[in-house]
């Protein structure tokens, strides 16, 4: 049995997954909420720190935790080259919704600094984390960036970072460097069947035809 915790950090989530005795932390949020995170984690036995993507304000804590939880960060290599340059895959927005966020986001992912760290672990489509005590698989969902994943636990929670988003309202990702692949990655969401979904900004829902 496994126990998703939410911490809501302004606009955007990181969560705790514990099972048993061990936990992983998914995402950090941005510098601001830091203490608030090293809170959460309290006494945890924090073994990894999994990033969903390499957007700022997903990774910006990743290198202070890490240090302070002496937990190794993992993510996916297609999304190295964020971490210099969080424009280097090129967002676009298609609704107005989407472009409204996308306007406030840019000058963020352009000038805002990530504390320089090093991934040690890198996570692949199908990769388990049992090796960290979290009954959880990894799946590649590309198209918000080319690096995006979700992390399936126990086939019935899935966190999705910004494969889709529930800022508004649920739907899929309203920022995308690949419209393509990330329609096709909200099909494949959808074809997993009964998940509870947990977004990487907006309130847990349940899985639907995206």
């Amino acid at each position: 049995m496994h126990e998703i915790k939410r911490i809501k950090c302004g606009n955007g989530n990181c969560y705790i997954v514990t099972s048993g005795e061990s936990a992983v932390l998914v995402d950090t949020c941005r510098k601001q909420f830091r203490e608030r995170i090293l809170r959460e984690c309290g006494m945890l036995n924090i073994r990894l720190i999994v990033l969903t993507h390499g957007h700022l304000d997903h990774v910006q804590n990743a290198a202070w935790l890490s240090h302070r939880l002496n937990a190794p960060v993992a993510m996916s290599r297609a999304d190295i080259a964020l971490l210099s340059d969080n424009l280097a895959q090129m967002l676009h927005a298609r609704t107005l919704p989407g472009k409204i966020v996308l306007a406030a986001s840019v000058n963020a992912l352009r000038y805002t600094k990530i504390q320089e760290f090093s991934p040690q672990v890198w996570l692949d489509e199908g990769d388990s984390l049992e090796r960290y005590g979290i009954p959880a698989k990894v799946i590649g969902l590309p198209g918000h960036t080319d690096g995006s994943i979700a992390l399936d636990v126990e086939q019935s929670d899935l966190i999705v970072g910004d494969a889709l988003m529930n800022m508004f309202y649920p739907t899929v990702s309203m920022l995308y460097h690949d419209e393509a692949q990330m329609l096709r990655s909200a099909e494949r969401i959808s074809a997993l069947g009964e998940r509870t979904i947990f977004f990487g900004h907006g309130k847990p829902v349940a899985n639907r035809k995206w």
